[in-house]
């Protein structure tokens, strides 16, 4: 179906249109967080060094990091839907292919391609549902699209395990192919098309590479470090970044439809609920690596148990999520991203004070506040990122709150590492407390948003001003 729409779609069209959305979602996000439990595994059956196969995992997200923010301009140029289908089709294919390497060049190259379907897949993905869902209902359905990021990303340990007790790694991907290509057979019938595009906007090739290099060295710079690179690399990489980034930005300035939204980040709420973001990632992400090797290392479970005691916290995000986007109809994204950021900080305070020899109850209920708390932060504050942007803009609001999620991922990965460095026999308690300071700093930053013009009110403004 293809009529233009005004606001939302009719009941049974929503209903496909956001199965779509999450059915897609989710395999692009799970991908990027299931091969990390898969990398011995495909290093011993690819002959490769664990060195070299980490590139399965840092290839797949360094294409989405700097593929996103073009996709995201394409998506507003072109048309969110055709984009989308098109991230479907090139991810589903590709998952074939990584299914299909026989060697560690031959997956990381399909990574790389697979990386690009799903950065297409997360750039125009809340651009689409917020063309799905009225208005007045835009909290829930953020709240949906929120509750699926969250628990994919935190589901993928579990969800790589149980696959790989019952079959070999190639599944891991080879699963994509039925489910992607059952998204994109919905899509063509659900799926609506854009309502408002920007008048005469082209895209920017110049700018596209520009963006491609700077956060390319910035992710790289950033994982460098975390591995122990020579810091004279790490350094020439922040050097041409910096450089390169300064020019990116001074062009963006220039153009009216910038491929990086200088315009939306000028929107104080906007920016302020972006940094929130990188935080809740960053922290949640310091917590996710770092917690396994106390559970496995310090306490000596195994892998199921480890696995069953991180579930409590997807289960809670689960539950909340959906509420917390009800919550927003009627209270400040601000007010509930404060609250929902301080109950996510003590329930990561709780887990560094543990004591020696825990119970699992101890640990369970203490999994269930950070999940609680994440799940209540995060879908106000997705909801804010993306009504405080014009119709005509959704697509780079879009693209800035992935951007936003995968370098606090990437960021809170380094960071483990660096505790892991800098405390090694107390490396998780010292990313715990770090990962509750950052709750704490987004908690700030999110309460500071209630001084700001509601969203809607952004919007309207900005709008005047186009």
């Amino acid at each position: 179906m293809t009529t233009p729409i005004t606001d939302g779609l009719p009941i049974p069209q929503r209903y496909g249109a956001i199965l779509t959305i999450a059915l897609g979602i989710t395999v692009a996000v799970l991908d990027g967080a299931i091969a990390n439990v898969a990398l011995p595994t495909i290093a011993a059956d690819l002959h490769a060094s664990p060195a070299a196969s980490v590139w399965v995992v840092n290839a797949y997200q360094l294409a989405i990091t700097i593929s996103l923010l073009s996709l995201a301009s394409l998506g507003e140029i072109f048309g969110y839907r055709r984009i989308y289908q098109i991230g479907l089709l090139v991810f589903s294919i590709t998952s074939l292919a990584c299914a299909l390497s026989d060697s560690l060049l031959t997956l990381t190259i399909a990574r790389v391609l697979q990386g690009f379907g799903a950065a297409a897949i997360m750039s125009v993905n809340v651009a689409m549902v917020r063309i799905i869902y009225p208005q007045r209902f835009l909290g829930r359905g953020m709240g949906i699209n929120a509750l699926i990021v969250a628990v994919s990303s935190a589901a993928g340990p579990t969800v790589a395990a149980a696959v790989l007790s019952v079959a070999s790694w190639q599944w891991l991907f080879a699963i994509n192919l039925p489910i992607g290509m059952m998204a994109f057979i919905l899509g063509l019938k659900f799926l609506p098309a854009n309502t408002s595009k920007v008048p005469g906007q082209r895209f920017d090739i110049v700018s596209s590479l520009m963006n491609a290099l700077t956060f390319g060295l910035l992710i790289s710079a950033i994982s460098g470090y975390a591995q122990g690179q020579d810091h004279r690399l790490i350094l020439l990489e922040v050097l041409v970044m910096v450089v390169v980034g300064w020019f990116f930005i001074r062009r963006q300035l220039s153009r009216p439809s910038p491929l990086l939204p200088v315009d939306l980040l000028r929107i104080p709420i906007f920016t302020l609920s972006l940094c929130t973001s990188m935080c809740s990632f960053a922290a949640q992400m310091l917590a996710f690596v770092s917690l396994p090797f106390f559970l496995q290392n310090t306490l000596g479970l195994d892998a199921v148990s480890t696995g069953l005691l991180l579930t409590p916290w997807p289960l809670a995000t689960m539950v909340m999520a959906p509420v917390s986007g009800r919550l927003v109809e009627r209270y400040h994204a601000g007010m509930l991203g404060g609250i929902g950021l301080a109950i996510f900080a003590f329930g990561l305070y709780s887990l560094a004070l543990l004591p020696v020899n825990p119970s699992h109850l101890n640990i369970i209920w203490r999994m269930l506040l950070c999940g609680a708390g994440f799940g209540l932060f995060q879908s106000p504050n997705n909801h804010t990122i993306v009504s405080s942007a014009p119709r005509s803009r959704s697509g780079g609001a879009s693209g800035l709150l992935g951007t936003a999620r995968l370098l606090g991922q990437t960021t809170g990965a380094a960071m483990v590492a660096l505790m892991f460095n800098l405390f090694a026999s107390h490396g998780t308690h010292a990313s715990l407390i770090l990962a509750g300071t950052l709750a704490v700093g987004g908690a700030i930053i999110s309460l500071l948003r209630m001084t700001q013009k509601t969203a809607s009110q952004a919007a309207a403004d900005t709008t005047v001003k186009h």
